[in-house]
């Protein structure tokens, strides 16, 4: 039905066509299009009074797989004067020098850090780090550029303690979220909150009994109904800024607090393997 440039048409024309629900979706949709860019399925489920299924039927009625191809497709409809897409997407600003491009991303990642930090709750923070002292062993998991979170979390962590585990692929993270128990801990990185194969994995794992901390963008999405503990990341990430620098220094700003903190609730244990992680890579420098 949709065509790359013409989503809010294809809506506005479909319109008299729609249930009463899906006519609900749409004028939310056409007189808030710059916000839903920015919006989970469950804040734009939220926001029209309907059900995050509603919001997947719509999608599938105007022809598309998902609701991260309608946010596509949307942004794609609109000009660069009605979208605020170009303002965050780093890659495309118009510079009129060298020292401007630097001088403006270099703007954009310390608003995005500090976003986080006021989107930081200590009580959540606070829980998630009893759950990691208390934890049997602790998982990080992610899909895609999140996956590159999860795996410089593991690399972090293991300097100070041999009870974190990063699982690569999906269906590896599927099967192990089958076997762990209320003695394990989880961290799903996950920008959207919206990715079916963490959806699939929390759900596994909160079956099996593990206790699951998401780091995400949203308060709200698939993702969060199984999380304990949720760590909200900053940085606004378009749905063709897909991996921005922005995103991924929000979440790394959390892992590294997490890292701190715990090393300085476990000064002696984690100074003790600090020292044997480091002397065991020590011959490998020259």
């Amino acid at each position: 039905m949709v065509t790359a440039s013409s989503l809010l048409l294809d809506i506005q024309v479909s319109y008299n066509q729609f249930t009463k629900t899906e006519k609900k979706i749409a004028e939310f949709v056409i007189k808030n299009t710059n916000r839903v860019l920015f919006m989970s399925i469950t804040d734009l489920a939220d926001a029209c009074g309907v059900a995050d299924a509603s919001v997947h039927r719509f999608c599938r009625t105007m022809g598309l797989k998902g609701y991260q191809e309608f946010k596509m497709k949307l942004s794609l409809s609109l000009s660069p004067e009605e979208t605020d897409i170009e303002k965050q997407d780093t890659s495309q600003i118009k510079v009129d020098s060298l020292g401007f491009s630097l001088d403006k991303i270099l703007q954009v990642h310390i608003s995005a850090l500090k976003e986080t930090r006021m989107l930081m709750q200590e009580d959540e923070l606070e829980k998630t780090l009893q759950m990691m002292e208390k934890a049997r062993n602790i998982y990080f998991f992610g899909v895609g550029d999140s996956l590159l979170t999860a795996k410089e979390a593991r690399n972090k962590f293991l300097r100070i303690t041999g009870k974190v585990i990063c699982v690569d692929d999906p269906h590896m993270q599927a099967m192990t979220a089958s076997m762990v128990n209320e003695d394990d801990l989880i961290f799903i990185v996950s920008y959207s909150g919206s990715t079916k194969d963490n959806v699939h994995v929390a759900k596994i794992a909160k079956k099996s009994g593990a206790k699951i901390v998401g780091i995400t963008r949203f308060l709200k999405s698939p993702l969060t109904g199984y999380t304990d503990t949720l760590l909200v990341c900053g940085s606004n990430e378009g749905p063709l800024d897909g991996g921005s620098m922005g995103a991924k220094l929000s979440q790394l700003y959390i892992i590294d607090v997490l890292f701190q903190e715990y090393y300085r609730r476990n000064p002696d244990i984690s100074k003790e393997n600090n020292r044997k992680t480091a002397k065991a890579v020590v011959e490998k420098l020259y």
